[in-house]
């Protein structure tokens, strides 16, 4: 599929941001959009980087009633030279036909996908910021936009990509958080969408993590919905635990949403040599560990802050401090392994790099 280009007029594009250390997360876009629409008979069609608009929606359009929403997030770093790379782009476009066929939505051709992701980024290049820790934020976002009320499936789609400059996702940086246990509250349940990346799954999300946030915690950890015992994820990062030399993450058993980063971290510990295990892990286990000392790292894993050490966790109204509530040797060794792949600053031993300019 051709995919049109049409440029913004020069007096219609935005200022770009002078100073890349107060970028913060999700704030700021660029000055065109990828959209593509779908109908029932027709398929996917008019495929086009455009300028930046808003969207224009019937109020009836089903996903402002039927929550027929996905999303996905990467993202574009600049690194020597002016080369502009994207990292592991092709799970990422794998894993949304993932959720659009759970969510029962149109699946994308994955090269048109890609061509998009790389043609949007390459026009907005410029705004790929060249601060450390910077990058180009990119959403691939799939609403239903047929006007119609009912609850089926919508015959009529719209994807879009826009594209922003982030700096770190947390405003302490790369510093230990600290994560609430929710016990109330869940997440997903077995046989829900907790595997999407879908819009519904955030929205249940908020009631827990403002809770969490009052607190003064940073994110929430959630726990099974059935027994509200294991482990599952934190609120926008699958989660590892480090006990004894062994790292252990929940296993995906559909609750949890397969991380992209979460498979780059375990693929790349067990390349450094490390014991790596995906299994049912309790909280018990968790707060075990923590006071016999055998618990010796935590940390969360996800595109907007690659690896993000856990300090403090929060647990039945006692606080679980976690390596002295510091950053561990090996959430660092992991975090900066990842980084200088991203930045073609090392060689990429698992090709996990593409290059798309300089």
């Amino acid at each position: 599929m051709d995919i049109k280009i049409v440029k913004a007029a020069p007096e219609k594009m935005k200022s770009k941001p002078k100073d890349e250390s107060k970028l913060g997360f999700g704030k700021i876009f660029t000055d065109h959009i990828f959209t593509m629409k779908f109908k029932e008979g027709e398929g996917w069609h008019d495929a086009m980087v455009e300028p930046y608009r808003p969207l224009q929606l019937d109020p009836t359009a089903m996903c402002l009633h039927y929550a027929q929403e996905i999303f996905e997030g990467l993202k574009a770093y600049r690194g020597k030279n002016g080369e502009i790379y994207l990292f592991r782009p092709t799970e990422n476009i794998k894993r949304m036909n993932i959720s659009a066929e759970r969510m029962c939505m149109p699946a994308l051709d994955e090269n048109v996908f890609l061509d998009a992701l790389k043609k949007l980024v390459l026009l907005e290049k410029d705004w790929v910021p060249h601060g450390e820790g910077t990058s180009l934020y990119i959403r691939p976002t799939m609403i239903a936009t047929e006007p119609a009320l009912g609850v089926h499936p919508a015959d009529e789609y719209l994807f879009f990509i826009v594209v922003g400059p982030v700096g770190a996702y947390y405003p302490q940086g790369f510093a230990p958080t600290k994560i609430y246990v929710s016990e109330e509250y869940v997440r997903a349940a077995a046989g829900g969408t907790g595997s999407t990346k879908a819009a519904g799954n955030y929205a249940a999300s908020l009631y827990a993590s403002r809770i969490a946030t009052n607190m003064g915690y940073t994110q929430v950890l959630w726990l099974d919905a059935c027994e509200k015992k294991y482990v599952e994820e934190v609120g926008t990062s699958n989660i590892f635990f480090l006990i004894g030399d062994e790292l252990i993450t929940p296993e995906l058993t559909g609750t949890i949403l397969p991380g992209i980063t979460r498979k780059s971290v375990i693929h790349l510990a067990r390349h450094l040599g490390m014991k790596v295990t995906e299994r049912h892990i309790s909280i018990d286990e968790v707060t075990q560990g923590a006071q016999n000392g055998t618990l010796k790292e935590v940390f969360a894993s996800g595109t907007a802050a690659i690896i993000s050490p856990v300090g403090q966790v929060y647990y039945r109204g006692k606080e679980y401090m976690i390596n002295g509530g510091k950053t561990g040797a090996v959430s660092e060794k992991l975090y900066n392994e990842i980084l200088q792949i991203q930045y073609g600053l090392k060689e990429d031993e698992f090709g996990w790099r593409v290059k798309i300019h300089g």
